[in-house]
């Protein structure tokens, strides 16, 4: 697609033939150069792009149509809760609860709460600044660089489809508590696959397609699809909320019903409630797809801070009130830590009926969640795919539905293929370290755009602070989580608080801020995105070696399709005007290799 493309306009392209392709890679090191931390301006990001995109698009006579502004900041808010308020809610409480808050579950949502408010505030800034659909893609994309840009987008990506699609399966395990079938009954068993990747799930398949062709359609009717289901879904919610109040017990609050387990609202002290925060805090991703959905944004000087930040903290009250009714319900230690709402009803006469409801409700927030992640992962292959690191075709907007039509079914059948025989445990142990690593590189570029002017000013004052915070944190995570609790422990960790802070005070005094926002910007700068850096490493701290495994292997996989396509077609584009360089520099390049 892209060869043609290029031959039709007369330009040059390192795929038009394999003996080309052979020499674009021997000059791999000196575009890698150039084009790796080459960084993009604000409006090649607004304007310029989309021109190529249509100008391209053209070419291949097929319309490059931009994405129509139709939504407000209520609809913003709709997505952000039906993005966040899925799955993940009813899972990780009672995984939290049980094993490392208690009761104070509901502390641990507060923080959890407030790390996602501080990284909503950075992607805020970015968003009102550059509202386009590339979300942390372009911000990083202009702050730091081509490949960084494409290594977290790409990351990010991976982590969005294998989450849909693990989200989709945890859709028929719901599905059947609510009719109460057994979900053995919605799939089958194929003996010669590993285990793990042998249950084949038809229900899972179903509904992933059915969002791909719904979010095809149009992005206003997605909104309503979502604020129809997210409707329903918190009037379920509520329901929890006020069952737990009529039927729990304050005495829960503080009671466990093993007198030999550890009592009080907190019984695993202060550290319980970190844990307890880093896993619950899974149950606030989504609302970064609320970014990516910028360019079709009618005001978003206005509708995007209410949209993003509005939603973050309306979804935290609710995360803490459903905190408090489950453990009102039942005592910590007795809690189910897969199923907790609907195993506290189980086998109360007269409640079972409960169970269902929650069945049901549950079901509703796995599709609102899966719809605005869906609507998120297409945004974010459409503008990687304008920026040439992907091939084109992904960029492609549809003339009619005004929609990234060709990035929605790819990454849907993408995520289909996955659901339908991937276990769900499989899936969820490769997801979230992407996530946070975009949110850390989010509250990173904001500083350093913040603090680095434009023009041939050193940026390494900023680098090294940005370099040296970083690894203060580090120092503080690994303390906590490896130092036995003690007095040396305590000093550490408090040393290492001290310097942190020093190192924040000494930037500010020395380093001034380059720009201010002219429209919206973020309080307190730099301490609030330097909170999102600290916390986002503290819970990437928190998370186990297979992510890690998963992290490397798909981090080496990113880097191998940057080296052999991603940085060639974007040369070739440089080459042929896209980004104002002559098409004599690469022709040069390869004539001297």
């Amino acid at each position: 697609m892209e060869v043609q493309s290029s031959s039709n306009n007369g330009g040059h392209s390192s795929f038009s033939s394999l003996r080309v392709y052979l020499n674009s890679l021997s000059a791999t090191p000196s575009r890698l150069s150039r084009r790796a931390i080459s960084v993009s301006t604000s409006s090649d990001e607004m304007s310029h792009v989309r021109a190529v995109s249509g100008e391209q698009m053209h070419v291949r006579a097929v319309s490059g149509e931009q994405m129509r502004r139709t939504l407000r900041w209520y609809d913003l808010i709709g997505l952000g809760i039906g993005g966040m308020v899925g799955a993940g809610v009813f899972v990780t409480t009672g995984r939290a609860s049980r094993l490392d808050a208690g009761p104070s579950i509901v502390v641990s949502y507060a923080i959890a709460g407030l790390c996602a408010l501080l990284s909503a505030f950075c992607y805020t800034e970015f968003a009102v600044h550059l509202p386009v659909a590339g979300g942390a893609f372009s911000y990083i994309r202009i702050t730091f660089g081509e490949f960084p840009a494409f290594f977290t987008g790409a990351n990010l990506i991976m982590d969005y489809v294998m989450s849909n699609a693990a989200v989709s399966r945890s859709f028929t395990a719901y599905l059947g508590t609510a009719f109460g079938i057994s979900t053995s009954k919605w799939r089958f068993v194929v003996s010669g696959l590993p285990k793990g990747f042998n249950e084949i799930d038809p229900v899972a398949v179903l509904v992933v397609l059915v969002i791909t062709v719904i979010i095809c359609c149009s992005t206003r009717e997605s909104s309503k699809v979502n604020m129809i289901m997210t409707a329903f879904h918190i009037a379920f919610i509520f329901f929890v909320i006020v069952m737990g109040f009529i039927k729990g017990d304050s005495k829960n609050l503080s009671s466990p019903a093993n007198p030999e387990h550890p009592s009080g609202f907190f019984p695993f002290g202060a550290a319980g409630v970190f844990n307890g925060a880093a896993m619950v805090y899974l149950s606030y991703i989504g609302y970064d797809a609320v970014s990516t959905m910028a360019e079709e944004v009618e005001n978003p000087v206005k509708d995007i801070p209410v949209g993003v930040s509005g939603s973050v903290a309306i979804v935290t009250v609710l995360y803490c009130l459903m905190a408090v009714s489950m453990s009102m319900l039942l005592p910590y230690d007795m809690i189910d830590p897969e199923a907790p709402f609907s195993a506290a009803f189980r086998g109360s006469n007269g409640w079972e009926w409960v169970t269902k409801v929650v069945g049901i409700g549950a079901s509703f927030g796995i599709l609102t969640s899966l719809l605005v992640a869906m609507l998120g992962q297409a945004r974010y292959m459409c503008v990687i795919g304008r920026s040439r690191v992907v091939p084109f075709w992904f960029a492609k907007i549809h003339p009619k539905t005004s929609t990234p039509v060709n990035a929605s079914t790819f990454l849907g059948i993408f995520t289909a293929a996955l659901a339908l025989f991937t276990d769900l445990n499989v899936l969820l142990n490769l997801v979230s370290i992407g996530t946070l690593f975009v949110f850390y590189m989010v509250a990173n570029a904001l500083i350093f755009r913040r603090y680095v002017p434009v023009g041939p000013t050193k940026p390494w004052p900023t680098l090294c602070f940005l370099t040296l915070f970083s690894i203060t944190s580090l120092v503080f995570t690994l303390i906590w989580k490896l130092v036995p609790e003690g007095k040396p422990k305590a000093f550490m960790l408090g040393a290492s608080a001290v310097v942190a802070i020093a190192i924040v005070l000494i930037f500010q005094c020395v380093v001034p801020q380059a720009r201010k926002p002219e429209l919206w910007g973020v309080p307190f700068m730099p301490w609030t995105p330097c909170v999102s850096i600290f916390l986002n490493i503290f819970l990437l701290g928190s998370l186990d070696a297979p992510s890690y495994v998963r992290f490397g292997f798909f981090s080496g996989l990113i880097v191998l399709v940057y080296l052999l396509y991603g940085v060639h077609a974007s040369s070739d584009a440089e080459a042929n005007g896209s980004f104002g360089v002559k098409d004599g520099q690469v022709m040069k390049e390869l004539t001297e290799v």
